[in-house]
């Protein structure tokens, strides 16, 4: 699909990171351009994207554009905007708890291109098209709240009366719709999904859009919790907002505050569903992270916001996440190094480190003799006797070892000094069975027995072929 688009020989094929969906990003490069391929499973989102990718370039806003599509097999290719979030941005220019001004400025001109997508974009759009549902209504909502319910709070373990807090999930949603909620709501509207690109935003990921109320994009911006974006600074953004969309409609600013602070609540109990799941419930450890950042913004919510109804059993199950030590330690627990170390077959890539930190090495093991020739191995793998009798007997594996051990403890003992958290190793060869197999095992003996810190071992091929 790439070089029929390009004209031009696919030199790079690299999958991006994962992110807190099931699609795959890879990005594409030839001689002179570069695409990212994406593949879904899901069709209806698939269609959903694309659909609104469509309509979105008709109204010259800031979209990948969409090169080809294969929809038989779940996949397309778009532009490529690089790599440089709102979120990695903000990061990069950030030190500290100051807001520096140049950070303002871009939250700024975000804020306008919002404002455009949810009323000129909306305008127009065949919402036939949105996937799982066409508006933020009751069932969304509801959907939403009993996502908090049973992937946060009970594998919290927090207490609750379960028919109190149904009741106070109506009276919330009944507040939530009193507003107007035919605009176009992006849905997941955070710094991970808005690109820079000649210091301008572009958005992306919008497949989950629907009908929707104005106030919960911008509180899903303001409030991303590891933007962590102070206070004052996010009351300054609410304000501004409220100017420029006097700019298209009338705007009665009391209400619109008010209603706001209730779909801040809603969005970070989403958030906060999505942590469970896929922290607690999927054992991945990086969403576990956020959870103290949403944890703080509850806690000023209940501080310091009177929305005007009374949910005593939601605030009550909520005061008693704020007050938990173990959830506001919960990140922060285990203050070990992790190596996370992996053999891998070349025919299949180079696995993608899931821990986001992008540090670490890539070994390629086919330069050492190789036990699979021999038809003795063939059903072997690096962990049995008979491959370590015959690595054993191999002084290349020997001194290749010794080299990658003295690379690697440079690494481990800088990422041990200065409080990083994940390293990944990999050991590639051809099968991904005898050599890489068998390497990984003895780093991960080695480090263990030299370093204090936690190693995850993990063999790509052999697992796919359990």
């Amino acid at each position: 699909m790439f070089e029929r688009w390009a004209g031009e020989e696919a030199r790079s094929f690299v999958m991006l990171p994962p992110s807190g969906s099931y699609r795959e990003y890879y990005r594409i490069t030839g001689r002179t351009k570069s695409a990212m391929g994406a593949y879904n499973s899901d069709a209806k989102e698939n269609e959903a994207f694309l659909e609104f990718s469509n309509h979105f370039k008709t109204k010259a806003l800031p979209i990948p554009a969409i090169y080809e599509t294969d929809t038989q097999n779940h996949v397309y290719l778009q532009e490529d905007l690089g790599d440089v979030t709102l979120y990695s941005f903000l990061q990069g220019i950030r030190k500290g708890p100051e807001f520096p001004e140049e950070l303002l400025r871009f939250y700024k001109k975000t804020i306008q291109k919002l404002i455009c997508f949810q009323i000129n974009g909306g305008e127009g759009l065949n919402y036939n098209k949105c996937y799982p549902r066409e508006a933020f209504d009751r069932q969304s909502m509801l959907w939403d709240l009993h996502y908090f319910k049973y992937y946060f709070l009970k594998l919290a373990r927090v207490p609750f009366d379960e028919q109190a807090l149904e009741d106070d999930y109506h009276k919330l949603i009944n507040f939530l719709l009193e507003v107007k909620h035919d605009y176009f709501l992006y849905r997941d509207f955070q710094s991970r999904n808005v690109m820079v690109v000649n210091d301008e935003p572009w958005f992306i990921d919008y497949q989950g859009g629907r009908k929707g109320a104005l106030q919960y994009d911008l509180a899903s911006l303001l409030y991303d919790a590891k933007a962590d974006i102070p206070n004052e600074v996010r009351k300054e953004l609410l304000d501004y907002y409220i100017e420029e969309l006097s700019n298209y409609q009338s705007v009665d600013k009391e209400d619109f505050i008010c209603h706001y602070y209730g779909y801040v609540l809603i969005r970070i109990m989403q958030a906060m569903g999505a942590y469970g799941f896929r922290g607690f419930y999927e054992k991945k450890e990086h969403f576990l992270k956020s959870i103290p950042y949403a944890i703080e913004n509850i806690k000023d919510l209940i501080e310091n916001v009177n929305l005007g109804i009374e949910l005593p059993t939601l605030f009550s199950a909520l005061k008693n996440v704020t007050e938990s030590e173990d959830l506001k330690n919960i990140g922060q627990r285990d203050s070990l190094l992790t190596v996370r170390i992996t053999s891998f077959s070349y025919k299949r890539g180079i696995p993608v480190d899931v821990s986001g930190n992008g540090g670490g090495f890539v070994f390629d093991c086919r330069a050492i003799h190789n036990p699979g020739r021999y038809p003795e191995y063939a059903d072997k793998t690096g962990k049995d006797e008979e491959v370590i009798a015959f690595f054993g007997k191999e002084p290349e594996m020997t001194e290749f070892l010794n080299d990658v051990y003295s690379i690697v403890d440079k690494s481990v003992e800088k990422y041990i000094s200065r409080g990083f958290k994940n390293l990944m190793v990999n050991f590639g060869c051809t099968g991904g069975q005898h050599r890489s197999v068998f390497s990984a095992e003895s780093l991960a003996t080695y480090l263990q027995h030299k370093y204090k810190l936690n190693v995850e071992l993990k063999h790509v091929e052999q697992e796919m072929k359990k």
